[in-house]
Order: structure tokens, then sequence, then C-alpha cells
């Protein structure tokens, strides 16, 4: 993981400002402006907010051109969603010719972008065959720009990205390569992904969301995977949808366990923004291979 850069310097309203600002419930003038108020002036917060953003080079951990590893892309039919989606494809060059388990690595609400693509290249070192599917194929892919992705992803039909990653692991499990095992992760909208694919897909073996939203609780009977869920601390607005999420697996008798992580904030294993929080990040990330290993081998 890369190196912990703290958020212990920004006031917690500044933090609630950005969230809601990535999340796509202000824009960029609202944050500034708002911003403003609490740093001394617009000049402070247009720097708070390029101090926020992410910085894909300080987190990458494992370089796209690694000799360790073979990538390429893959088009999915997506007949129920937008028709195709695109995924980026990750396994360990030393694995070659071997049937790996398959794990679905779940974006954030900016599409496939250069951070996920570097947990699929993580996950695909630890022996899995990572499959990173992007929503905003139908857009033309991620667009180099974070700004520029989250305001085409907002355009996108939520049910039919649903329908597109459902596409997308139900092929990633027989493709060539695999050895039918297949779980899945995700991250804030990715969460929400990785939980309703737990909802959806009979033979996942383990799903394990990072502050994602809850699936539809009326679902939560169908789930067979058995679920980690990951919560930072200081995610009011993510945390509140969790009791009632926790009392359907209760009565449904799902397999999981929670982990809150005191002091973390929403997007902590996320090493390419402030918000990462180094102890947190490498505990849930250690808990994620384990089970991994243990449910698909």
């Amino acid at each position: 993981m890369a190196k912990d850069a703290s958020t212990t310097s920004y006031p917690r309203a500044v933090l609630d400002l950005f969230d809601a600002y990535v999340h796509g419930a202000i824009d960029r003038r609202g944050f500034i402006q708002q911003c403003a108020l609490h740093v001394g002036g617009a000049t402070a917060a247009t720097a708070t907010l390029t101090a926020l953003s992410p910085d894909f080079a300080r987190g990458q951990v494992i370089a796209p051109d690694d000799s360790r590893l073979t990538t390429h892309p893959v088009d999915i039919a997506s007949p129920h969603g937008h028709g195709t989606i695109r995924a980026y494809v990750a396994r360990a060059a030393a694995r070659a010719g071997q049937a790996l388990p398959v794990i679905i690595v779940a974006h954030e609400n900016r599409g496939l972008n250069p951070h996920i693509e570097d947990i699929a290249r993580r996950l695909a070192l630890e022996g899995f065959l990572a499959v990173a599917p992007d929503a905003l194929t139908t857009l033309g892919g991620y667009p180099g720009d974070e700004d520029k992705a989250r305001a085409a992803f907002a355009t996108l039909d939520r049910a039919k990205i649903g329908e597109d990653f459902v596409a997308a692991a139900t092929y990633a499990r027989t493709m060539a390569g695999s050895n039918g095992k297949i779980g899945a992760i995700g991250f804030c909208f990715g969460g929400g992904i990785a939980n309703m694919l737990a909802t959806r897909l009979p033979d996942l073996r383990a799903a394990i969301p990072f502050y994602g939203s809850p699936p539809v609780l009326a679902d939560v009977p169908r789930i067979k995977a058995e679920l980690l869920i990951h919560y930072g601390g200081n995610d009011a607005r993510t945390n509140a949808a969790w009791p009632d999420y926790e009392a359907a697996l209760k009565q449904a008798g799902i397999r999981y366990h929670a982990c809150i992580y005191d002091g973390a904030e929403h997007g902590f294993n996320n090493d390419t923004t402030p918000r990462f929080n180094k102890a947190a990040a490498e505990l849930a990330w250690g808990r994620s291979l384990a089970l991994f290993r243990r449910t698909l081998g």
C-alpha cells in the first residue's frame, strides 16, 4: 500500500463537503464556495480540492507494465444492460496456463480509473484472475479525467449498470483461465455492486463491499456468498444504512462479518487521496485476501 496521507488537517465540514462533491450532491463551484468559508477563501478552497483529489501516481502500487503480470481488455455482451461492457483482465504471468479463481473488481462512481486497475493488478499478483469491468464502456470508457468521468457516470441508467456487472461476472466465471470459482470486491459505488452481485449470482462464493450501499433488502435471502463488509468509522452517510442491512442479514441467516474502522473516512482504502488510512486499509486488505483464499482457494 502507498504511504498514508492523513485527513486530520482538514476540518470535518470540509471532508463532508468533499464527500458530497464526490457523490454528486454538490458541483465543483458549490464545493469551492462552501469550502472557502472554512479554509479562508476561494484560493485556499481550490488548493484544498486539489489536495483531496486523486493522485494516481502517488497511490500506484503495481505498474501497468509490470513484467510479473499479463493484462488485456475483453469485451463482454450485456444484452440486458448497455449492450457491451469492456473489462480489464489481469493475471500473474507465472500462472500462465493455470485455471485460477476469478475476482470481479467493481469501481467507484468514476468508471475504471487507474486506481481500480491497480487494485486488479494487486489481486492478480495474489494468484487470482482479476476482472475489472468499466461501466463507462458505453460512453467510450474512462475519459482520463475524474470530473468528466463522474459527470458521464451520472448520466447512466443504474439498473443497466447492474446488468452490465452481472453479465461480466457471468462471463468471467467460465472464461478462459477461470477455474469456475468466483468472488467480488467493490469500493463505494462498487461496494454496492458487490452487494448486488451477491443477491444475483447463486454461485458467488464471497463478496467484499467497501463502504457500499446495501442491496435491495427484500433480495437479501437470495445471498449464498459469504460477506465481508468494510465501513469507515467516520462515514456517517454510508453507515446509516447498516443497521437495517444487518437486520436483514441476520433474519435471513446469511454468513457475514462486518468491520468498522474507527477514525477512518469513506474511501479509506483509496491510497490516491488523503482520505487513505494506512492502518485501516492494510487490515481490511489482509482480511479480504484471507476470505478470498478460504472461499476460492
